[in-house]
């Protein structure tokens, strides 16, 4: 499967890099959501979360810790969210997988919005829930 990451991988096209090993690339995102918004990518074509193997997705959060503190202060960083989307239904549009690291700023204009559903759960839906997700650990 070839996207645009692994053009970029293969020094099809440009890119801004600022960190590259054997498993992983990072490179400035041509969005610039905000100053210094960064992808972390797999250098294998893994499609998303579900496909990466263990020892690798350990690897790459290794690098984006690193690479988040080294952008929180080379930007003097008010805050900082790290993206991932998983499928077209969770925002995916590269279907290769990667991370964005996303400093953020006191007046900034990115937004982020999450609905506070607690009034609608009962203690019973959370506990259902719960034992859902404990059912396919097994």
């Amino acid at each position: 499967m070839e996207t645009i990451f692994t053009k970029i991988i293969n020094r099809e096209i440009p890119a801004s890099i600022v960190y590259e090993d054997e498993l992983v690339i990072a490179f400035l995102d041509i969005t610039q959501a905000t100053m210094g918004h960064t992808l972390v990518v797999t250098k294998a074509p893994y499609k998303n979360l579900f496909e990466v193997p263990e020892e690798t997705l350990k690897h790459l959060f290794g690098v984006v810790q690193k690479l988040s503190v080294a952008i929180y202060k080379a930007f003097d960083a008010k805050g900082l969210n790290l993206l991932n989307n998983n499928n077209e239904t969770a925002g995916q549009t590269v279907f290769h997988y990667h991370v964005h690291i996303i400093p953020r700023y006191e007046k900034d204009d990115l937004t982020l919005g999450f609905y506070n559903h607690m009034s609608e759960l009962t203690s019973d839906d959370y506990k259902e829930r719960a034992a859902l997700i404990k059912a396919a650990l097994l």
